[in-house]
């Protein structure tokens, strides 16, 4: 699996809609297989979604994130996993640990809105 974290000055970029680069990163059974980074240059929803989806991203742990441009990820077949925070190397094993759903992780003012997307997700209406 490729997940995808969009970051700035080694931290979780504050709001992925304007996010310049991405920290991809290929995760198997638990391990990291290896990294690169990735730049976005679109800022059309639909256009920064195409990119974010050439890039081979399965799943986008991001902060917060335009009801539009999490639409346009869902079309193109990437889960969000939004209004994420903290330094990247931090949620990035916490991704792989299954720890992002702990507070520790969540934007200030955005657990939320975290809730109701989990809510969501378990009544089948996910974008995804």
């Amino acid at each position: 699996m490729k997940v995808a974290i969009p970051q700035w000055n080694g931290r979780v970029s504050p709001v992925f809609d304007v996010a310049g680069s991405l920290l991809l990163v290929d995760v198997t059974d638990g391990q990291e297989l290896r990294r690169q980074e990735g730049w976005l240059t679109a800022s059309d929803p639909l256009q920064r979604a195409k990119e974010v989806a050439q890039f081979g991203a399965e799943v986008l742990v991001c902060g917060a994130i335009s009801l539009p441009l999490e639409a346009a990820l869902a079309f193109t077949g990437v889960q969000v996993i939004p209004f994420t925070c903290g330094r990247v190397e931090d949620v990035l094993a916490g991704f792989i640990d299954g720890r992002l759903e702990q507070g520790a992780f969540w934007m200030p003012g955005c657990s939320g809105r975290r809730r109701q997307f989990r809510a969501r997700r378990r009544r089948g209406r996910a974008w995804r």
